[in-house]
């Protein structure tokens, strides 16, 4: 089982990332990801934006891996990202792993309002960002023939999907992030799936502040791309 040692980024992250950490004693996370999922990318984003090390498990939901039984009684509703942060205790729903993670770091807002707002923010994600970009790119860009497989959903997903990134793109006009004036997890969950939108026929040209702000997560210490752990792990073998 390959371990994705992260580079230490800087010390003042590793530091806030510490209470986080604390329930885990002297074991290491085990994440079970699939790696061009965008909920998956998520946590390994997170992971590493804190300098959190971790086991990589990879699991290729297209040739149902997520759905053995060995798979499903760690998380019987078969997806991945899944965390496992003890021995046989598991945390599903990647926007439920950014709270756990990040919890006592500066990516998740503790005041009231901010937290509130970073939870708006995530329940946006995966109510009308995620069903209409994230399934568009996951028929059009990972499944061969998905195109014609989905035919039927692809204009409703372009028109809830471009709704979307209206309400991110007038947000974005007065603010360079989601929450608190700074970036946080909810960031993260947004990024994940808008960040390959034009890999699924939408056209980000159409909205010039979102795209600013895909480049300002991108220059994030401790950012890596969709596909880095498998360059890493491709150069350890």
């Amino acid at each position: 089982m390959p371990v994705t040692q992260l580079p230490d980024f800087t010390g003042q992250f590793r530091a806030r990332s510490l209470k986080s950490r604390q329930g885990m004693k002297n074991s290491m996370y085990t994440l079970y990801s699939m790696q061009r999922s965008g909920n998956s990318y998520k946590v390994r984003l997170a992971l590493a934006r804190l300098g959190i090390p971790y086991r990589l498990v990879e699991v290729d939901i297209l040739q149902g891996q997520s759905r053995t039984p060995e798979f499903l009684a760690r998380n019987p509703n078969g997806q991945v990202p899944l965390l496992e942060v003890a021995p046989d205790r598991h945390l599903a729903e990647s926007n439920a792993i950014l709270w756990y993670v990040a919890g006592g770091t500066t990516l998740a807002p503790e005041d009231r309002i901010e937290r509130a707002e970073a939870l708006q923010w995530m329940f946006f994600e995966q109510h009308s960002l995620e069903p209409n970009i994230g399934n568009a790119y996951f028929w059009l860009a990972l499944i061969k023939g998905g195109r014609d497989l989905q035919s039927h959903a692809l204009e409703d997903w372009m028109e809830n999907g471009y709704r979307a990134l209206s309400v991110m793109e007038t947000h974005l006009t007065k603010h360079n992030f989601f929450v608190a004036n700074r970036f946080t997890i909810a960031d993260i969950a947004l990024y994940a799936y808008t960040h390959v939108a034009d890999q699924c026929d939408f056209d980000l040209s159409r909205f010039p502040a979102t795209r600013d702000w895909l480049g300002r997560v991108a220059a994030e210490p401790g950012y890596v791309t969709m596909d880095w752990e498998a360059a890493q792990l491709a150069a350890a073998h």
